[in-house]
């Protein structure tokens, strides 16, 4: 009797599997396009805002520094608030307060433009830290091909927002309409993820009675559902956090997460003043920005696929790393002839180190709870970095009257990057001893 009835369920059971992959995928990449689009357009628009809102230089560069402080202190937050909650519910509410922090932000108020901004910050330091945990949960046989389409989609948006912000701002929508049409996106990326809560806990409860009727198997390579997981499992979660920070594997992801996003928030911060004192115009050095980072795509794409296939990947991380030390020593050098070579390969080494920064969140781990402990790690410390990384590349610019010392300082940023990034490549789990 219970053989008949699990075998009269299988089909149905396989259809809402499916059905939920792909509803699971949806919200994935969804939720990836709102992580740096409502933010990356803001820089682009900075002296509009100024202009409207009479902020000084100093406090309108804290709506971009503003997101990564959030970034930083939130990351550590969001295990916790997983543990608790459950990824999917965590990612969720988070996408609602990020579509609350765009309303506040397109508010006519000074203060409603930071407060939203750093709502806006919250949620994204929230997903940044959950997402390749659930990729690692829910896709373990697909880790290289989700990470690539997540952290593609990422940067793609990202670029997308950077280049049409300035123009929808000059039509009627002025400023604050380019900043909220993300509202949109984020919108629809929440509505996605409400119908995964109770479809993906029934699908829970439907494949534990028909293991216990002998029939259930999940086929390698599909959505694995631990949403229903006992409280008992939830409550372990602050075990691999505790040890995480004693972890030597999780410190070199961490720092090679760190010095990557150094090289990526420099680059977007200031290499348009780079290279018009190289002798660039400003309408050429924003086009070299937007191509670093449309080509750094596809280096996000391909390298966490290749690194999924190999238990090391010392040598793509460190091969990958010193593109952007012959990038950044080539732009010291000072030759605006070959700066697009110089920017090519800056935009393959950014997006390449970028990709493999958040696969060894998985890869280096062996459980959903260790990936979200890595990861808040990697991302807490690493964007404070990133924080300060921009700040003081320009103090030394102030402080040198030129751009050559910084240069000097960020190509040697770059060899630690490739020095960490072999380190952290090497086949290894975070709690190896």
């Amino acid at each position: 009797m219970n053989k008949t009835i699990a075998s009269a369920s299988t089909p149905a059971l396989n259809q809402t599997r499916s059905a939920s992959v792909w509803l699971l995928v949806t919200a994935v990449l969804l939720t990836a396009a709102a992580l740096r689009s409502p933010i990356t357009g803001v820089g682009a628009l900075i002296g509009e805002i100024e202009a409207a809102t009479g902020l000084s230089h100093a406090m309108s560069g804290m709506l971009t520094t503003l997101p990564l402080i959030a970034f930083a202190v939130f990351a550590l937050a969001a295990p916790g608030l997983s543990a608790k909650l459950g990824i999917e519910r965590t990612l969720f509410y988070s996408m609602v307060l990020m579509t609350g922090g765009i309303l506040v932000r397109s508010l006519p108020s000074v203060a409603a433009l930071f407060a939203g901004t750093a709502l806006i910050g919250i949620a994204i330091a929230v997903c940044n830290v959950l997402l390749p945990g659930l990729i690692k949960r829910d896709f373990p046989q697909q880790v290289g091909l989700m990470t690539s389409l997540f952290t593609t989609c990422l940067t793609f948006w990202a670029a997308i927002s950077s280049g049409i912000s300035v123009p929808l701002s000059q039509g009627p929508l002025g400023w604050r309409g380019a900043l909220t049409i993300w509202v949109v996106l984020t919108a629809i990326a929440s509505l996605v993820w409400l119908p995964l809560l109770p479809k993906r806990t029934e699908a829970g409860q439907n494949l534990n009675k028909a293991t216990v009727a002998g029939r259930s198997a999940t086929p390698e390579g599909e959505v694995t559902n631990t949403t229903a997981r006992p409280q008992s499992d939830l409550s372990q979660a602050s075990g691999p956090r505790l040890r995480i920070w004693r972890s030597r594997v999780a410190w070199l992801v961490t720092m090679f997460m760190g010095f990557q996003s150094i090289l990526f928030y420099v680059s977007i911060s200031w290499l348009p003043d780079i290279l018009q004192e190289r002798g660039m115009s400003a309408e050429q050095a924003g086009w070299m920005l937007s191509m670093m980072q449309l080509i750094s795509m596809a280096g996000s794409f391909l390298m966490p696929l290749y690194a999924a296939r190999s238990d090391s990947q010392k040598w793509m991380t460190a091969a990958t790393a010193a593109l952007c030390v012959i990038g950044f020593g080539g732009i010291w050098a000072g030759s605006v002839a070959l700066a697009p070579l110089f920017i090519l390969l800056l935009g393959i080494g950014a997006g390449s180190t970028f990709g493999l920064a958040i696969v060894f969140f998985s890869l280096r781990s062996r459980t959903t709870e260790q990936a979200n402990a890595l990861s808040g790690m990697a991302q807490s410390i690493g964007y404070i970095l990133a924080a300060f990384g921009p700040t003081l590349f320009g103090y030394l610019h102030d402080l040198s009257g030129n751009w050559d010392t910084p240069l000097a300082v960020i190509t040697g940023v770059s060899m630690l990057t490739a020095l960490f990034g072999y380190a952290a490549g090497r086949k290894g789990y975070v709690d190896a001893r």
